[in-house]
């Protein structure tokens, strides 16, 4: 289990590539809650995003989970906590007016950038926010 990476993994980079060559510019392994243990992959701290790349495994996708063979009660626990903790931070981050987006590591990842993309560009700026009148 030491070989699984948590960071940095392939997916995360290829999104990342493609996300910094449309221009945007983000943060990375950052935990977007003070107080919370839970690390986003992306962040877009401004318009309050959090993108999540969750590997098929660990976190149960619906297309490609296959359960262990070995120890199943085990894994079966650990992957539905996984999935459980997964909603909880959605919920955390909903919240407190965070957007979460969560990308699979198979999918390709141009269309997954577009709706990080259209999440970013698409968010009201800050400065906007603070000269509203009430």
């Amino acid at each position: 289990m030491r070989g699984n990476k948590n960071r940095d993994t392939a997916p995360e980079r290829q999104l990342r590539a493609v996300l910094h060559k449309r221009g945007l510019r983000y943060r990375v392994n950052v935990r977007p809650l003070q107080g919370v243990r839970r690390t986003a992959d992306v962040v877009f701290t401004g318009p309050q995003i959090a993108v999540f790349v969750d590997g098929c495994y660990w976190h149960g996708c619906p297309e490609h989970y296959r359960p262990a063979r070995a120890n199943q009660q085990f894994w079966h626990t650990k992957i539905d906590g996984n999935k459980t903790r997964d909603a909880e931070t959605d919920q955390l981050l909903a919240a407190a007016g965070w957007t979460v987006i969560r990308v699979w590591e198979h999918e390709v990842p141009q269309p997954a950038a577009d709706r990080v993309e259209t999440a970013v560009r698409g968010a009201p700026r800050e400065e906007a926010q603070a000269n509203r009148s009430p």
